[in-house]
Order: C-alpha cells, then structure tokens, then sequence
C-alpha cells in the first residue's frame, strides 16, 4: 500500500481538508468530522482497492483502512494533507456540536441518566409490587396486606427502599452530571445532597406546609428564600451542577497548589449553594406552578383538543421532573368530589412510553440495549418512566416521540369519556383500582387503544426507518476488543492479541502443518461449515451485523443487504447458516489467518487464494468465549472438514443471541464472480460458495 497516495485519495473524495472539521484515527479506521457530507465521493471510495469500507457512525464519517495502515494513512492526511488531528474522544465531542440543540440537550441528559438506570428501575419495578401489595380492589374488597397483615411491614419496607431513588435523586443526578460536566464528582453530590436535606421542606408537603402557615424562610440579603426540598426533581440540579462545574473549573484556573485544594472546593459550593437556593430553585419552582396552573386551565376549557394537549406533554413534563407539582392540583379536585383528570391521562402517557420501550425491547438485537429496554418498559407500564425515557426512548428519539403522539390520542379519549380518578395511585396497568368505578370501563379502553397504537407505530417503525438506529445504538462507543476484532478481521494482519481467555485455554497447540491435496490449489469452492438452513445474506435480521461493528457481529456491509446506509459490499458476498447441530468445521483447505480468542469468528485462506470469513452468530463477542470451545489456532493448515470450534448451540441460544453463521468470501473484489447455492437444508460438507477467478491479464506487445 502507497500510503501516502491512499491518503490522498481518501482527501480528494471526502471533499478535500476544508470539508473536515477534525479527524482522528483508531485500531482500523480513520474518523472525521466532515462540513458537509454531501461532498463526499461515495463510488470513489467504494472502488478503492486499499479502502475496506466506510458508515457514518456518532456524528462521524469512518473509513476503514486497516491495522497498521490506518496509521501511517492518518500521518500523511494531517502532515501532507493539512488535516486538524484531535483526539477520538476530542472528534466525538466536535461531531455532536453538530447536532442542533435539543438533540445535544437529550444526548446530555440521556448520558447522564444511563448510569444511574439500574437503581431507577429497581426502585419503579419495587414501587410496582407495593402498589399490587396495597391497592384496594385489585384482588378483593381488600388489599393484599389487608387480606395477610403479617406481610404489612415488608411491604412498608419495600416502599421504603423503592422511593430512595427518587426521594434522593437530586444526590444520584448531582454525581453523574458532575461526571458529564467534568466537575469534581463528590461535590455534584455533596450539592445534590444538600437540595434534598432533612432540615428542609419536604417538596411533596410544601404546599400543604405553606397553607397551613408553617414554611420557614431564610432572609438572604434581604431575600426572603423558601426551605423547600427538591425532592425527585431534574432540571434544578442538572442547572445547579452546570453552574458548579462552570465555578469549579474557574477556580481551578485561579488558584494553584495547596490554595486550589484548599479554596477552590469552599467556594465552588458558596457560590453554588446561592444560586441553587436563591435563583435557580425558585425560577423552576415558578415554573412548576405556571405549567400546572395553565394544564388545569387548558384541560378545563378546551375539552378534548386540551386532553390530547396535556397527553401530549405529560412525558415532557416529566423530563423535567416538574411533574411532581401535580398532586398540588390534584388532591383538592378529589377532595372536591369532582375526581382528577391529571391521573388517568399521567397514565396514558406512561403506557405509551412504556410500549414505546416494550416495541424497542421485541426489536433491538444488542443484549445491554434489549435487558435495559424489557426492565424499563416494565417500570414504564406500571407507572414509572424515568428509566424507559431517559434509558431508552429519548437515547433513540423516535420511540419517545412516537409515544407522544399516541398519548396525545389517550388524553383526548380520557377527555372524550370524561373518566376521572377518585384516588392517587400508580398510574399505569393497575392504575384502575384509583379511578372512579363507572368510569374503569371506559380507562381500559383508552389504555387499550393507547397501548396498542404505540406498540403497533413502534413496531412498524423500528422495521422500516428505525431499524439503523436500533442497529446502531451504541456504534460510536466500540470498545477496544472490538477494535482489535475489527482489526483482526479486516485484512491478514496478526490476530487480535490479548490475554488467554476461557476459550483460549483450551485451543490446541499449533499443530505440525498438514498435507493439502495437489487439487487444493485450483479448487474455489467454498462447503458448508456446520450443519443446518443455509439462507442469503439479505435474510440475516441484524441490520448491525452489516454495519462494521465488530462487538455486534463482523464488519460487513454487503451489496445484497437491503439498506442503502450499508449496501457498499464491504467485504464481499456469501451466505449464512441458521445451525441445527454440530461443531463448526473448515469450509476449505487452506490456513487458518486469524483464530479469535473469544472463539467467535474465523479467517481462512484456501490454497487456491480464496478467502473466508465465518462469524458463529449474532454479537457473540459479548459472551467472551462462554460456550464456545476453539480446535484451532492462528497459522494452522486445515483440511476441509476440519473442526474449528465446538458451540453449544443450547447455551447460546439460551444466553439470548441469534445463532445465525454468515460465511463470507472477503476478497470478492479479486474474484470474476462469487456464486451461492439456493436456499435450503445442508449438511456439512455440501458446496455453499464458489468462486470464479478473473482470468488473468494478457502480456501487452
């Protein structure tokens, strides 16, 4: 490879070094940032002998050049080329300053909320069993700890341990906004910790407290500041850790050595402290009350048209955390025996996102993105969304907006039926039990219909233009294995390296080379490696599995996948096996290039020159070699029929991953033809691919 040719090459097809904004590079591929991606000379680099592939990925347009090559490639851009040269980290923070603001509004909020989900979700899917354990109605005329009163006290205490969460929030919210700010992570929660002290208000009782004349104040200057808490609120301390991480990093700047130790954590929590009491508090406190006051106000005079309104922005509002207010409005509309109409359409939204989510669990392949969607679409549908919105739904965007729109539908139906609640509850799938008894009939319905339209709306989007998306939930956040996969994967370098793992252990030694037959050096057919349905490439359901991302499958984009983001033919044709039973054994006699640790996937090159890629199912890489039990290893001469792997196929499958085995002839591009069989059963051995060399080139005069 004439590396500084390629690099010129890659330079004149993505529109020259005015058209990239920053660029870096990692194990395989080069990562830009381009102006306009419309420049881009997408044949140019698709008929590139020395560029293995290209997707757009996290803001960033991603070239595959190789290990090794990648970074000689990348020298000559920045030094022949003029290119700015970041770092990765530095380049994914310039593409997402490309988003407009609301999408990097959600990004941020969405990576802050993403590691504090497991405690969110364990505390909604606990407040669901103390709602079942203690709602009057739902299995008698009693409660379940009416009916058993010896189980009474570990309900409190399930109530007690699944409100922690969102009671002390604020310190969860403060810790990890710090972290996303580059704010020293104790003070974010040191400053949480202090919105929800017991010396103040609880923000639940505030109203109460102020009517009944008992709220404190502070005088501050002159200011006369509520105590209140903030109890289960968002927006204040995400605006307050901001305001900390601004003030802190200053500091910093000012003060050095033992005084920056000694005053720049005193005055980052003085002056943040003010703020969140005296300013920010109080704005968002306002804030609560116009929202709520101006929901009553447009549900009370506009009918439908005002419930679909409010249906429509209950989840927003909850993004906030401003919904916390609405009990203010909703026990004297039930004291007053006129019923709260707030509950019934809270509940549609939270069942439309909670569809929302359970549409994502049913589709997505990745298994952290499926185990979070199916935890949070539970909370979700029994009344707490905090973990399906932030976790899932705003992180993907379109399952959140699509369970807008049918929770707009849900509230104009409550408000249509005129259904109302006579209690506070959890306003979900057993929300009935807290509605009005002529009326249940009626909640179902909407509930029914609002479930139904955003499970089915979801569903149909997430096969169709949310499939990329859902693919590629997490392809701008490869982890160094799947570098080095990527890289072991992509070209006839030394295999990925790494320590001996599970499945490593117990590969053999490398074995004395065999003995191919003479006929080996002419034969490009390709047989079948384990037994079981073989099928096309265009049949494999993983849209990411051709997206290059090797963490979810190997880095294939090929022509006959039936989606124009990744249809470049990346490492060539073939077909894919759906196993029945069997070890996965040499389709071709050759030597084996790369022998991945996890025992996942293989590289062989037949005498002949052909070749070949096999992947054993669906984001396999994750299992770090479980189940899988390698009889090869990297440089050994095969026969065909040779076992490569051992797969419990049971296991696997179990484990939650599609088995589906694509086998791939990776130098297409150097072949005349590649032809498949049709589909249908085949038994080990049976041919599969075959490959038609091109001719070769006659000798000039």
């Amino acid at each position: 490879m004439e590396h500084s040719e390629v690099a010129s090459r890659v330079l004149a097809a993505v529109g020259g070094k005015d058209n990239i904004q920053a660029a870096a590079h990692c194990a395989t591929r080069l990562r830009l940032v381009l102006v306009d991606q419309g420049q881009v000379d997408q044949a140019a680099l698709d008929n590139d002998p020395d560029v293995k592939g290209t997707f757009l990925a996290g803001g960033m347009y991603q070239i595959i050049i190789g290990p090794g090559d990648v970074d000689v490639v990348f020298e000559h851009l920045v030094k022949d080329g003029g290119v700015v040269e970041v770092s990765k980290d530095d380049a994914k923070q310039v593409a997402a300053q490309q988003d407009n603001p609301l999408v990097r509004l959600i990004k941020t909020i969405a990576d802050i909320f993403v590691p504090i989900l497991p405690a969110l979700i364990a505390g909604g899917l606990m407040m669901a069993i103390n709602n079942v354990l203690t709602a009057e109605g739902l299995f008698g005329e009693k409660s379940v700890v009416g009916m058993f009163p010896a189980v009474a006290d570990y309900a409190a205490m399930i109530n007690m341990i699944s409100s922690a969460a969102f009671s002390f929030l604020p310190v969860l919210v403060g810790y990890s906004a710090a972290k996303r700010f580059g704010a020293n992570v104790y003070l974010g929660a040191a400053m949480g910790a202090a919105m929800v002290s017991p010396e103040l208000t609880n923000a639940w009782n505030a109203v109460a407290t102020q009517q009944a004349g008992e709220l404190e104040y502070w005088n501050v200057f002159g200011l006369q500041v509520a105590q209140v808490g903030y109890q289960a609120q968002v927006i204040p301390v995400l605006v307050v850790t901001w305001l900390l991480s601004v003030i802190e990093k200053r500091c910093h700047k000012i003060f050095k050595g033992t005084a920056d130790f000694l005053l720049s954590p005193l005055i980052t929590m003085l002056l943040t402290g003010f703020l969140a009491f005296v300013i920010v508090g109080p704005i968002t406190r306002i804030g609560a009350d116009g929202i709520t006051d101006g929901l009553q106000w447009l549900y009370t005079h506009a009918g439908v048209f005002g419930g679909m309104v409010f249906g429509l922005l209950y989840s927003p509002i909850v993004v906030t955390g401003l919904h916390q207010s609405f009990p203010a409005v909703e026990l004297p509309l039930i004291a007053d025996g006129v019923g709260s109409f707030i509950f019934p359409i809270a509940s549609m939204a939270n069942v439309a996102q909670g569809a929302a989510c359970l549409a994502v669990f049913l589709k997505a392949r990745d298994a952290k993105l499926k185990g979070i969607s199916g935890a949070s679409a539970a909370s979700a549908l029994f009344g707490i969304t905090e973990p399906a919105i932030f976790g899932v739904n705003l992180r993907l965007r379109w399952p959140f907006f699509i369970g807008l729109g049918c929770a707009g539908i849900g509230g104009a139906l409550i408000a249509l039926f005129k259904v109302r609640a006579v209690a506070l509850g959890a306003a979900g799938l057993i929300g009935f039990v807290s509605i009005r008894t002529s009326d249940i009939v009626l909640y179902l319905t909407a509930m029914a219909i609002t479930f139904a339209l955003s499970l089915a709306a979801n569903l149909a989007y997430a096969t169709t233009r949310g499939k990329a998306s859902l693919a590629l939930a997490k392809a701008d956040v490869t982890t160094d294995q799947e570098e080095a996969a990527l890289a072991a994967l992509t070209q006839d370098a030394p295999a990925a390296s790494g320590g001996a793992t599970a499945a490593t252990a117990a590969a053999p030694a490398l074995a004395t080379p065999v003995a191919l037959p003479d006929s080996a050096a002419e034969d490009r057919t390709v047989t079948t490696p384990v037994a079981g349905q073989a099928i096309a490439l265009d049949q494999v359901d993983d849209a990411t599995f051709a997206s290059g991302m090797l963490g979810k499958g190997m880095a294939i984009a090929l022509d006959q996948v039936d989606d124009a983001t990744f249809a470049s033919g990346m490492l060539g044709k073939g077909m894919a096996i759906v196993p029945s039973q069997g070890p996965v054994v040499s389709p071709v006699d050759g030597t084996v290039m790369v022998a991945f640790p996890t025992a996942h996937a293989y590289a062989l090159r037949a005498a002949s020159g052909v070749e070949v890629l096999i992947h054993i199912g669906m984001d396999t890489v994750q299992l770090q070699g479980q189940h899988f039990t390698p009889r090869v290893v990297k440089g050994q001469q095969v026969r065909r029929g040779d076992v490569l792997a051992e797969v419990d196929w049971a296991a696997v499958a179990a484990a939650g991953y599609d088995l589906t085995t694509p086998v791939v002839i990776s130098n297409t591009k150097k072949m005349a033809s590649v032809e498949t069989v049709e589909p249908g059963q085949v038994a080990v051995g049976d041919q599969l691919v075959t490959a038609v060399a091109k001719p070769p080139k006659q000798p000039t005069a």
